[in-house]
């Protein structure tokens, strides 16, 4: 078995509404929901092998790091075959492109979800 990254556990305000966003920009399903540590909540979002597991709090806070800090990273790079299609698909759920490129390997955009995440939106087609 090749060594692989399976998941990424990301803190985020309010997991319904980002799972919602995501679900639909880019086709995952939800394969796991439910209670998680200190009384938060996750959801397992994605495909057969990899996932983004969202997790909140009520007791959320940006000055602390643990698991449950809204932290902050670079961003989360997501391969996807028709770059346009999702890029339609992300304007259309009210959120701004930028930052297009098209340099080897492929070409990209970014935008911002909620709690300020970047999402990085690649394609090597």
């Amino acid at each position: 078995m090749q060594n692989r990254l399976e998941h990424i556990n990301l803190t985020v305000s309010n997991t319904n509404n980002t799972a919602a966003i995501l679900g639909d920009i880019f086709d995952w399903q939800i394969r796991w929901q439910g209670p998680a540590k200190d009384n938060g909540h996750t959801i397992h979002l994605g495909g057969n092998d990899t996932y983004l597991a969202l997790y909140s709090h009520k007791d959320k806070h940006y000055s602390t790091n643990d698991h449950k800090t809204v932290t902050k990273l670079n961003h989360i790079g997501i391969v996807v075959d028709d770059l346009a299609k999702i890029e339609q698909r992300v304007i259309a759920k009210g959120f701004i492109p930028y930052n297009h490129a098209d340099y080897e390997p492929g070409k990209r955009f970014y935008f911002n979800i909620e709690d300020n995440v970047e999402i990085e939106v690649v394609s090597y087609m």
